[in-house]
């Protein structure tokens, strides 16, 4: 007799016992899956929100690479003596300042292209530079003339910068 009531017992137990289990499954796996869908939403409203600001900073770098391209650099900034070392200095620090305006710019932009923009900025002062050292550059003036021509013969680093940003930013859309 005890063991006909242990089978009673265990006939109704164990379909309840699988019933929960299964609710319970079903239960975690909708909660996981609201989860995953709310997560998906509040990404979306993100990503509204913050796309026209990844704009902006592609923006602001396209126009700090052409600050800086010594076309339009030279150009902007006209030497205040004739020395060549004032003049490399007052370019230097105007590229650099012109950098530090939009060093936040960074959090928005892939590490790549980041990459890509501090280079053509780095290259851009080597090129400065390398003309300033020459020894057939002797004044200001001949030093523009000398960092122009450059340009002319080879492509200035921003140029490959731009054309990376370009490209990142059509991968957005």
């Amino acid at each position: 007799m005890q063991i006909d009531k242990i089978l009673e017992i265990l006939s109704y137990t164990i379909p309840s016992v699988i019933t929960g289990g299964v609710a319970y499954y079903f239960f975690v796996k909708h909660v996981s899956h609201e989860e995953n869908r709310r997560r998906f939403y509040l990404h979306k409203e993100n990503q509204k929100q913050s796309f026209p600001l990844r704009l902006q900073a592609y923006e602001r770098m396209i126009l700090f690479l052409e600050r800086v391209n010594p076309n339009k650099l030279l150009l902007r900034e006209i030497p205040i003596s004739e020395d060549k070392t004032v003049y490399i200095q007052q370019l230097v620090n105007n590229v650099e300042q012109e950098f530090e305006h939009n060093l936040s710019q960074q959090i928005y932009m892939t590490d790549k292209c980041w990459n890509m923009i501090v280079t053509a900025k780095n290259a851009t002062l080597q090129l400065l530079r390398n003309k300033t050292a020459s020894v057939a550059v002797k004044t200001s003036k001949e030093l523009q003339e000398a960092v122009l021509k450059e340009g002319i013969n080879d492509s200035y680093p921003s140029y490959a910068a731009i054309k990376f940003i370009k490209t990142e930013v059509a991968d957005l859309f």
